[in-house]
């Protein structure tokens, strides 16, 4: 199957692919013209990758995480740790961000809005942090 086909049935630009092939995810066979040649394994790992790289794990995570999935004497405990500490990392975001939301929230409150120059968004920014 070629790079075209197999982009449909991942779910990944040939770009991507080629990415994937280049960093040793997946190693499609060559023809004689040289032209890649993708087995049904190698679709399977790059849709596997799609779902993976979806979820935000990291392209370590998901080698990680592909060399898991083809030992068949894995104990599971291996991938959930690899899941919790992304689960983890996905938490600490959310937090940021919702600390980043209650301020912006809090400042645009403040702002009046209006035409007079005084903008607590603007004070706020240009503040030093203390050391």
């Amino acid at each position: 199957m070629n790079i075209g086909d197999v982009s449909k049935h991942a779910g990944l630009p040939p770009k991507t692919i080629r990415y994937y092939e280049d960093i040793g995810l997946v190693t499609p066979l060559r023809d004689t013209n040289g032209y890649r040649s993708f087995r049904a394994s190698d679709i399977h790992k790059l849709a596997f990758l799609s779902r993976a790289r979806g979820l935000g794990f990291t392209i370590e995570n998901c080698r990680n995480l592909l060399a898991l999935w083809g030992d068949q004497t894995r104990a599971s405990s291996d991938v959930r740790v690899i899941a919790k500490q992304h689960l983890a990392q996905i938490e600490s975001k959310i937090a940021d961000l919702q600390a980043i939301r209650d301020t912006l929230t809090h400042l645009v409150h403040e702002c009046a809005g209006d035409d007079r120059p005084d903008c607590p968004i603007l004070e706020t920014l240009e503040e030093f942090p203390m050391q």
